[in-house]
């Protein structure tokens, strides 16, 4: 991978195991939309981004060598070896092999740990074009402007401000009460995300499972997505059926400590491939 700074953009060359569309598409993230072919436009950690690929050149617009270095970098997870994660894991069982030959450009976003615990609260019992609406509207309504018709993720101690009734024009039915929840906890450090993300799982599970309306899949979801614990597997009713179907003497402690990228491959592999389940 080589990187070359320009006035307003960053290009890197030689990107391997990097899709754009399988990485914005695979569930994992809901601020990012297809602007153009190849073309995503979004915001992160209250910087608007728009980023291209052609083959194995990625161009990031309106970005900075400051920003690229302190955000993008590690938002993409560019520093870690996933042709090596892919190649260990295709070794684990044939399945898992096909599943990441399927979508190889998937990476695990490094999303900020606020808006990816309280993307999955409202995440819970949805789909992806109706979890985006929601926060869309949430961030227009209670984020900071960052640039044209662009908001940032409002923040815990702003929401914390907010009733149920407040969150109703969202239209995000009974999760309204528990971003409410969840955004007093944090905002009242009842519950401190970054002291939480140097916990172990099993503890850091428990803790997060203390705001209202969170269990082990929202949390584990916050943990993968926003916490950098890859090691975490969340079960949701997709993946409960494809390890029933496709991994019936596996458990997710058998993938080891990139469980949480393997996971990513099998959701996405079993979610565009119901067939699979057809004869189950």
């Amino acid at each position: 991978m080589n990187v070359i700074y320009k006035n307003d953009s960053v290009i890197i060359t030689e990107v391997s195991s990097f899709n754009l569309e399988q990485i914005f598409e695979c569930g994992q993230c809901f601020r990012w939309n297809k602007t153009d072919c190849n073309t995503y436009s979004g915001v992160a950690f209250g910087k608007a981004l728009t980023i291209s690929q052609k083959d194995t050149t990625v161009t990031l617009q309106g970005c900075n060598k400051n920003d690229f270095e302190n955000v993008w970098y590690s938002y993409f997870d560019l520093g870690v070896d996933y042709d090596g994660i892919k190649s260990s894991l295709a070794s684990l069982h044939p399945v898992l092999k096909e599943a990441q030959q399927y979508a190889p450009g998937i990476r695990i976003l490094s999303q900020e740990p606020w808006e990816a615990l309280c993307s999955f609260i409202i995440s819970q019992n949805n789909n992806i074009p109706r979890i985006k609406g929601i926060i869309d509207r949430l961030c227009r309504q209670y984020g900071e402007p960052i640039g044209d018709n662009l908001y940032a993720f409002p923040t815990a101690e702003r929401l914390s401000r907010c009733t149920v009734d407040d969150l109703a024009p969202l239209r995000s039915g009974f999760r309204a009460k528990y971003i409410v929840d969840a955004a007093t906890k944090v905002a009242t450090d009842e519950i401190n995300l970054h002291e939480i993300k140097k916990m172990p799982v099993e503890q850091a599970r428990k803790e997060l499972m203390k705001i209202k309306g969170v269990g082990p899949k929202v949390a584990d979801c916050t943990m993968l997505y926003g916490m950098g614990k890859k090691e975490c597997f969340p079960m949701d009713v997709w993946m409960k059926r494809a390890m029933e179907v496709l991994f019936p003497n596996l458990t997710p402690e058998d993938f080891g400590t990139n469980a949480g990228i393997a996971q990513q491959y099998i959701f996405h592999y079993s979610r565009m491939n119901p067939q699979l389940f057809e004869q189950s």
